[in-house]
């Protein structure tokens, strides 16, 4: 007796027909929009950008082991190219961006004072939530951006909340919502991919496939390492992603925040890139080799730039020097500021919690 083959054949048709919607959907996006220019500027934009959040984390390295940044410190490093070339496709007076506990540059280059951030890592009143977040709670709502969580997969439907409320108050913002390869395999993606598909949310999910997942390689995670295959169940538009380049993000991010403008939902792109520090600073980083992590520099985002901008003869040397001392003197400014702040009054512990107008004992001062 033959197998029934009726199911088979009903699914290849359906991914036919959906290839075909996604090759319709890509012609007529390229026919409606252009990435902004990737001008000299922005190269040297890049470059210096990417500077300041790799020496901003390294000096945050050292202050952990001062004892100066307590608790856990999860860094960017290896991962910068996917901020930079997100930020140039998006708009900045409307757009917003929420992501997961490594969090330290994305507000930074929202616009967020560096000097707050690193105030917030040492738990200073002067802080961005007045040195109550610490390092996974990095927020500002001023800014359009919306932490910097520390539960695992748990911003993913919250970045989908956002996104509804843009598409109820017609505001035009798109939502980023940010999460790293671990938290795909949590339920809430699904729930929050099905209700975003649903009602066509304003919003781009972006999964940092960096490899691990703490320390679990993404091959020990599931039966499939193509992250972003997981779109598919939804009809979401989705597709692998170089994060080791910000030009390719910049394509990518463009594209899919012009869908989600235009009111056509939201897509999901994989960035394939790389941390070069541990999961966190507490990582011994035995499942892998240093070997690997040698390779991985080799194609360093900082790197892959700053040879542009040597080829094209962009800069100087010498304005080089120029951009690596100023970003140098920054640094500094921000460990300035941040050890010179106070911590916050024992009072404070009483101005963020709720306040009962007939309760009389602990006066707020916020």
């Amino acid at each position: 007796m033959h197998p029934d083959l009726s199911g088979a054949n009903l699914w290849e048709e359906t991914i036919l027909r959906y290839r075909q919607q996604l090759i319709t959907q890509t012609t007529l996006a390229k026919e409606r929009i252009q990435m902004k220019e990737v001008t000299k500027e922005v190269y040297l934009k890049w470059y210096e950008d990417m500077l300041l959040w790799r020496k901003f984390e390294d000096k945050l390295a050292a202050l952990y082991i001062q004892q100066k940044v307590r608790g856990f410190l999860h860094l960017y490093n290896g991962q910068e190219a996917v901020l930079a070339g997100a930020l140039h496709a998006m708009d900045l007076t409307k757009d917003k961006m929420i992501t997961a506990y490594r969090n330290h540059v994305q507000p930074i280059g929202m616009g967020v004072d560096p000097r707050r951030v690193m105030a917030e890592l040492l738990g200073k009143a002067t802080g961005t939530s007045k040195g109550m977040g610490g390092s996974m709670h990095i927020f500002s709502k001023e800014h359009r951006f919306y932490g910097g969580h520390g539960i695992v997969g748990g911003q993913i439907p919250v970045g989908a909340g956002l996104a509804f409320a843009d598409k109820y108050f017609e505001t035009g913002g798109v939502t980023m919502t940010y999460f790293g390869d671990g938290a795909a395999r949590q339920g809430s993606l699904h729930e929050a991919f099905n209700m975003a598909m649903l009602w066509k949310l304003p919003v781009v999910f972006i999964v940092e496939n960096n490899g691990y997942a703490m320390g679990t390689s993404v091959e020990r995670t599931a039966n499939h390492t193509d992250i972003w295959k997981l779109g598919l169940g939804y009809e979401m538009p989705c597709g692998p992603v170089d994060g080791m380049n910000p030009v390719k993000v910049a394509e990518a991010m463009t594209e899919a925040i012009d869908r989600a403008r235009r009111g056509d939902g939201p897509t999901f792109l994989e960035m394939k890139t790389y941390r070069y520090r541990g999961h966190s600073m507490s990582d011994a980083q035995l499942y892998r080799s240093k070997e690997e992590v040698e390779e991985y520099k080799k194609i360093d985002p900082i790197t892959q730039v700053l040879d542009v901008i040597m080829d094209q003869k962009y800069a100087t040397e010498q304005e080089i020097e120029a951009i690596d001392q100023r970003v140098k003197d920054l640094v500094e400014e921000c460990v300035k500021f941040a050890e010179e702040s106070p911590y916050p009054e024992l009072q404070q512990l009483y101005d963020v919690v709720y306040a009962q107008e007939d309760y009389p004992f602990t006066p707020h001062k916020l």
